[in-house]
């Protein structure tokens, strides 16, 4: 089974960066990263005009578009509910590891970034038992969590492949 990492954290505590530098970081390393990324809002990766964009808008549930380079499907929910995380883990193709974005109160195992310019302050790791490390820029100490310098990527990347067996 692949496994899924969740990088959580409040509003501005750098999410997106830090999955950005981990999946460039596990690049590097070979390692094949796959990442899901939650988004709370109504978002649209297709642009008004375009041929599939038109398939959607005439009421097509299901819109696949492929190129030589990368294909994608969209999907209408229209009466559905939003898939739950596992839903969309089995459509991906097999990684060596999957980042997820988001989530923040799911299962799956998660580092907690911590920011002192993130708005909210209350942490997730003294209530989430899912939680098994801390990234901040600020001095934290943890009785029980590794706490690592959120800039530190080399050192959250080797963690986790300690900790998920990666690479081995």
């Amino acid at each position: 089974m692949t496994p899924v990492l969740g990088i959580a954290g409040w509003k501005n505590s750098g999410k997106t960066t830090m999955v950005e530098r981990l999946v460039a970081e596990f690049a590097t390393r070979g390692l094949a990263v796959a990442t899901v990324k939650h988004a709370h809002h109504d978002f649209d990766i297709d642009v008004p005009g375009t041929d599939s964009y038109r398939h959607r808008a005439a009421g097509a549930h299901e819109v696949a578009i492929v190129s030589a380079r990368r294909w994608a499907i969209m999907h209408e929910l229209l009466d559905e509910d939003e898939p739950p995380l596992d839903a969309v883990l089995d459509r991906l193709s097999p990684a060596d590891i999957v980042i997820v974005e988001g989530w923040k109160h799911g299962g799956h195992p998660k580092i907690e970034l911590r920011r002192r310019s993130a708005g909210e302050d209350r942490p997730l790791a003294d209530t989430d038992p899912s939680v098994i490390a801390i990234a901040t820029d600020f001095e934290l100490r943890h009785g029980s969590l590794p706490v690592f310098d959120i800039d530190d990527v080399g050192a959250i990347a080797d963690f986790i492949v300690d900790r998920f067996g990666l690479g081995a």
